[in-house]
């Protein structure tokens, strides 16, 4: 490394606005800050939530009509009760019993020619 080109580590004090001071190393000397870990709201637990314009209320109501519309678009499922099915089988066997009555397997001989005029 080269000789006198960094600048100086020297200690220095941040002072923040609550009152606390922490002592640690740096390039620009003695600090003073508005907030610290000490008072900040999000390490101190007692995080407040400013809402002038009404904007949380108004995202949880968008929020709930949302929900609201992706819950009345699942698709609902009827249940069938057993009676219907049965009644349906026996229409089924019903319908392929008449198909079977009806139908007629003719098979052409395979001796005869089919070309006739």
């Amino acid at each position: 490394m080269k000789k006198d080109i960094h600048p100086e580590y020297k200690k220095a004090k941040v002072t923040c606005g609550c009152g606390n001071v922490i002592e640690t190393k740096n390039t620009v000397g003695d600090l003073a800050v508005e907030i610290c870990s000490a008072c900040h709201p999000f390490f101190t637990g007692k995080q407040k939530l400013v809402d002038t314009a009404g904007r949380v209320d108004k995202f949880k109501a968008r929020m709930e009509t949302a929900q609201k519309l992706k819950d009345s678009k699942k698709p609902k499922t009827e249940k069938v009760e057993p009676k219907e099915v049965l009644s349906l089988d026996k229409k089924m066997e019903e319908i392929k019993e008449e198909l079977k009555e009806e139908t007629v397997d003719v098979k052409p001989d395979q001796n005869e020619t089919t070309d006739e005029k």
